[in-house]
This record gives structure tokens, C-alpha cells and sequence, in this order.
């Protein structure tokens, strides 16, 4: 579960990133927190216990008071066209929304989504291909897969 304020924008490598544990983006960015009116670009150690990771209601001094506290992406289903993922804006650990995105490869279109969930919906999808890619492996036409 990814802080609901935060805009990832490039994948981190190197270092601890390659040792921790899975990130709920699918791997761990890079980005800017959006939790105020001025952006902010969070320090790494914050990137790493706090950005990436959600829940940072008590550990944070940006986070404001009464905001969902994470949002979680999962793989519903991929084919050659498509991407299906489901997301959770969470609060407590409890479910405030969700819906589903659909992702399409030839235009790299995302709907529907804005915002803050748009990019973290592209970066969730973006470590997915990736991962995939290395994996040397391609979808088959009604592949599904529970991810979480």
C-alpha cells in the first residue's frame, strides 16, 4: 500500500531497495509527496518506511488529519491488449473505495483514472511489464493472476 499522497515518478535501484521486502508498487520510487499545497520531494529513509509503503498517519508530519491512510493495487488480469488491476483506498486498514483500471498496451491509455491514482496505478502497471519483460514471458490471451 502506497501513501495515498504520493506521485511516484521513477523507479529506485540499487543499494537496500534491491533487499527489501516487496513494495506495494511492485518495486520502490522515487517521487514527490502531495500532501500539501507545495509539493515536496521526501528524503530516501522516508521514501523507503513511509512513501512506498502507506500508513503514515502517525509517522508522518505532512500526513493530514482524517485522509485515507494507503491505497493497494492487484493484477485482475492481463492479456496481449490489456492490463486489468483492481485498487483499495484504505483508512485503519479498512476499504473507503476501490475500483478497477484497465490499461491498454497500444495506446498506454488508463482508464478510469486521474491524479495521484493514475500514477500510481502507471507505476504499479510499469514494475509489472518490467518484471515480466526480465521474465521473458509473455501473457497468453485469458492468463489471470491474484496478486496482492
Amino acid at each position: 500500500m502506497a501513501c495515498p499522497f504520493f506521485v511516484p515518478a521513477e523507479p529506485l535501484g540499487g543499494g537496500r531497495w534491491l533487499r527489501a521486502p516487496r513494495f506495494p508498487l511492485g518495486e520502490a520510487y522515487r517521487g514527490v509527496c502531495q500532501a500539501r499545497a507545495e509539493p515536496f520531494t521526501p528524503p530516501e529513509s522516508w521514501l523507503e518506511e513511509i512513501c512506498n509503503c502507506g500508513y503514515a498517519r502517525r509517522r508522518c508530519g505532512r500526513f493530514p488529519a482524517g485522509a485515507p491512510d494507503a491505497v493497494r493495487f492487484s493484477l485482475l488480469g492481463e492479456d496481449h491488449q490489456s492490463i486489468q488491476i483492481v485498487y483499495i483506498v484504505e483508512r485503519d486498514h479498512a476499504p473507503q473505495s476501490h475500483g478497477t483500471l484497465q490499461y491498454c498496451k497500444a495506446t498506454a491509455g488508463l482508464s478510469p483514472a486521474a491524479g495521484r491514482l493514475e500514477a500510481q496505478a502507471r507505476a504499479f502497471i510499469a514494475a509489472h511489464l518490467r518484471r515480466a519483460s526480465q521474465e521473458g514471458r509473455q501473457p497468453s490471451g485469458a492468463e489471470l493472476s491474484r496478486r496482492s
